[in-house]
């Protein structure tokens, strides 16, 4: 941080998300600069009936009118090109007012990054924070069909990493495939998505209710996560386990046909959903009380790499899981709090909640093991380096602008941000994977 200026150092992130309830990775980032003495702004999408200007956990927020449009590629396209031009806007208008230091852009959409225009001619370093890889998200999505589509998106995501002034990437292996598509190695570093311990401590485990056998999934609801192969699995024990119960808490556009599913097994006491998203800070109370977390991911291109915020949330709290064994949750996981199940199937989902609820001495060593992530992984050491880099690359812009001619200083620069913050897992031969 620049002791020699007063003010204290300006960021703002632009999302396009709901802030701070479906956005726990800008959450997380943001109150980090916050505590670093930071004032920050977050540029968002604006749901019906939330205020255009809020302040949140120190956080100064400012939504723009443009919900997300999932109504096909077209509508989501459409959306896209809205918020980027009311965001460019808005941006811009902050800037001249507040002179930030650093901008962070947060995909989906990678060319999002454009918005930060302005900033960027005025020698603001500008940050593209890459949640998801858009090319693997279309190949999950769509498979081989749309194949000029899909090379515009590799195209756009060239484009947007070219621009940005640094990248952030969300795993070791993920960043060295961004390298291999043509980022410079020294313009890429990692920040996982890893639970904030000062909201995720570990904790007593809460009461059991009525003698049920609680399970509990939270998050987005996508056809992809899998969330149909619970209720299935469910159906499938409930003679076996009648106390069985599965909470599904979140929202996203599978939650209808989760509830025709639900309604057609005649499963309204075995399964509850609530359909709503909930701040980070209320959430432990509410996990704690499971006996058993499922992530019930289904296998594609883009699902095999994920590695989903919620099993780290789960680590932390020490809440033992049920998970389907993709590539990026086997490497993270394989010796911590998760069973594993094979991925799609309904069956071998059953089979294992089963055999825990047979074997709470099984149960209660997956809760016990959860430390063989959190040791490894922590936003207690990842947050600061986070912060670190934000001033490494704002100093090495000031020393750009006061020294306009020299020669060696993009080189200096490269070789500087080269040994920022990485943080790597496990990699399988050949593999690849994200977090979310």
């Amino acid at each position: 941080m620049n002791t020699g200026d007063r003010r204290p150092p300006r960021h703002c992130m632009v999302v396009q998300g709901q802030y701070p309830l479906s956005e726990t990775r800008v959450q997380r980032q943001a109150e980090q600069l916050v505590a670093r003495g930071y004032e920050v702004d977050v540029i968002c999408s604006r749901k019906h009936g939330e205020p255009a200007r809020a302040r949140y956990r120190g956080v100064e927020i400012h939504r723009l009118p443009v919900p997300l449009n999932r109504a096909g590629l077209a509508g989501q396209f459409l959306g896209y090109a809205a918020f980027l031009a009311l965001a460019s806007v808005r941006l811009a208008m902050l800037h001249l007012g507040r002179r930030y230091r650093t901008v962070q852009i947060h995909n989906l959409p990678d060319f999002l990054v454009f918005c930060a225009m302005v900033p960027k001619l005025l020698r603001v370093p500008v940050v593209l924070d890459l949640h998801d890889l858009m090319p693997e998200f279309f190949a999950g999505r769509f498979g081989d069909r749309r194949r000029m589509l899909a090379r515009l998106i590799r195209v756009q995501e060239r484009l947007a990493c070219r621009f940005a002034d640094h990248v952030i990437t969300v795993s070791e292996h993920w960043r060295e495939t961004l390298i291999a598509r043509g980022v410079p190695a020294g313009k890429c570093s990692v920040v996982m998505n890893v639970a904030d311990e000062r909201i995720f401590a570990a904790r007593p485990r809460g009461p059991r209710a009525n003698g049920a056998f609680r399970l509990l999934y939270h998050g987005t609801l996508h056809q992809r996560y899998g969330l149909d192969l619970a209720i299935q699995a469910v159906s499938l024990l409930r003679d076996e386990i009648p106390e069985l119960r599965l909470e599904i808490l979140g929202r996203g556009p599978h939650a209808p046909a989760l509830a025709a599913l639900r309604d057609q097994l005649g499963l309204d006491r075995q399964v509850a959903l609530f359909d709503r998203f909930l701040p980070a800070t209320d959430l432990p109370p509410i996990i704690v009380r499971a006996d058993l977390a499922v992530v019930p991911y289904r296998n594609d291109p883009f699902t095999d790499e994920l590695l989903p915020t919620k099993l780290m949330e789960y680590a932390a709290l020490r809440v033992p899981c049920v998970a389907a064994r993709t590539t990026a949750i086997a490497a993270y996981f394989r010796d911590t709090m998760v069973e594993f199940f094979t991925p799609g199937d309904a069956a071998d989902l059953a089979r294992c909640i089963q055999e825990l609820h047979l074997d709470r001495a099984r149960l209660a060593e997956l809760a016990r093991r959860s430390p063989n992530f959190t040791a490894r992984f922590s936003w207690t050491e990842m947050g600061p380096r986070y912060a670190d880099l934000l001033e490494h690359l704002a100093a090495t812009s000031r020393k750009r602008r006061s020294r306009p001619t020299s020669s060696g200083g993009s080189r200096a620069s490269g070789r500087s941000i080269r040994s920022s913050p990485r943080v790597g897992g496990p990699r399988p031969e050949g593999g690849r994977w994200m977090s979310r």
